[in-house]
């Protein structure tokens, strides 16, 4: 036989006995016991990418609807002819110092509504204002516009909190009058004022100088609206009171010529 004969009859037999490998006519029992399943593995979860860690949003802390109208209890005259000046916000480095000037060369006095974080900044102003004659008034700790809208212990907290940084600057300083930031008043905070043996401070002559209008416009407001007892909101802090400095002179002179200018009682 040619060997190109030879090699394809080999070919052929070698196909014909891989096919009868793969014949199923041979039961399965012949190869032996078929092993056990396993059981079913639980489906593969998709793997995911793990969350950036993000800052957890505090829960909103509850607050009460405001009063359509002030609550009763608030003290917004001075009870006599004399008008009282009020100065909101502070004890500011840069304003404060030069307002105590002008009520000091003016021989007035005024009311001081301080803010728990500044008295505690700027203990030495705290000072300042009781040795010259003024009067304290508590502003809550941080000008929270909201505190009298929350529960009734954290808003005793937060003016006791304050009391003792203003006595913690002036030991021994009253602090007969408490003021809401922003005149919004609830009965609670008024309440809670009174046990902690202040009077709630409200005004009856607002400038909006906070807004900084300028010089002239503050002067002609509180001159249009001032009667007798009239107590007169402006700033010493809470940002630039340039304006509201300016004021000053001029507004004293106008009040004291046309009421008198005198402590809360």
């Amino acid at each position: 036989m040619r060997p190109r004969a030879v090699l394809a009859s080999g070919l052929a037999l070698a196909l014909l006995l891989g096919g009868c490998g793969d014949t199923s006519a041979s039961p399965p029992e012949a190869a032996g016991p078929s092993p056990v399943a396993s059981a079913p593995l639980p489906p593969e979860s998709t793997p995911t990418a793990s969350p950036r860690p993000t800052r957890s949003t505090p829960p909103k802390r509850p607050v009460r609807p405001l009063p359509s109208k002030l609550p009763p209890g608030l003290q917004r005259s001075t009870g006599v002819r004399a008008v009282a000046l009020t100065f909101d916000d502070g004890p500011d480095p840069v304003w404060t110092p030069k307002i105590l000037d002008h009520l000091r060369a003016a021989r007035v006095t005024a009311t001081f509504c301080v803010v728990g974080t500044q008295a505690r900044r700027h203990p030495d102003l705290v000072r300042r204002i009781v040795r010259e004659g003024h009067q304290l008034c508590n502003h809550s700790w941080r000008h929270d516009m909201d505190l009298a809208r929350r529960p009734v212990a954290e808003i005793r907290s937060d003016l006791a909190r304050t009391n003792a940084a203003i006595r913690a600057a002036a030991p021994g300083a009253k602090v007969p009058f408490y003021r809401q930031p922003g005149g919004r008043w609830t009965p609670e905070v008024v309440s809670v004022a009174k046990q902690l043996g202040m009077r709630s401070l409200h005004w009856s002559v607002d400038p909006q100088d906070w807004g900084k209008p300028t010089t002239a416009t503050i002067t002609k407001r509180v001159r249009a609206a001032a009667r007798p007892g009239s107590v007169v909101l402006l700033h010493d802090g809470g940002g630039d009171r340039a304006a509201t400095l300016a004021a000053c002179p001029h507004l004293i002179t106008d009040l004291k010529r046309r009421f008198g200018i005198a402590r809360l009682r």
